[in-house]
């Protein structure tokens, strides 16, 4: 069985420094440094945190030598992207957001992580997205927060 390879948005990396998120951003870095899951990392990611805290990039950082998995903004990420602006998926202020999305669909990841739950992990945007990328002949991508990926918390021990 292939080690499932999990796109990371950025509110993740951060994530692992907000009380409210840390135990499970925390859990799947965990993840990652064990080898249960490989993160996908973008061009994108590494714009965004360029601002962010030094103990966030250093984050950033390590999860960069975790990885060779690298994504950039290709012709046909932007393609996909425009297809999301054409229909207004998200409004043009959140083009960040719909890049994400795009970038993780073309790399055919396993799953997205995000805490974005009012433009990315929400049932309706998801439907939306997913749409255009069957559309556009990209399989369906599963958006899901950190909490549901994650390891962490599991009982192993009980088998659930």
């Amino acid at each position: 069985m292939k080690t499932p390879r999990i796109y990371v948005d950025t509110s993740v990396v951060g994530g692992c420094f907000d009380p409210e998120f840390a135990p499970w951003s925390n859990g799947l870095v965990e993840d990652f440094r064990a080898g249960r899951f490989i993160p996908v990392l973008s061009d994108l990611l590494s714009l965004e945190l360029e601002g962010a805290p030094q103990h966030v990039r250093t984050l950033h950082s390590e999860l960069l030598t975790i990885s060779s998995e690298r994504v950039t903004a290709s012709d046909a990420a932007l393609e996909l992207l425009s297809l999301y602006e054409t229909r207004s998926v998200l409004g043009p202020k959140y083009r960040a957001d719909m890049l994400h999305i795009a970038l993780a669909t073309v790399a055919d990841v396993d799953v997205l992580v995000s805490w974005n739950f009012k433009h990315i992990v929400r049932f309706d945007k998801i439907r939306l997205f997913n749409a255009a990328n069957l559309e556009q002949g990209y399989r369906q991508l599963a958006i899901h927060s950190p909490r549901e990926v994650t390891t962490y918390g599991n009982d192993r021990d009980q088998g659930s």
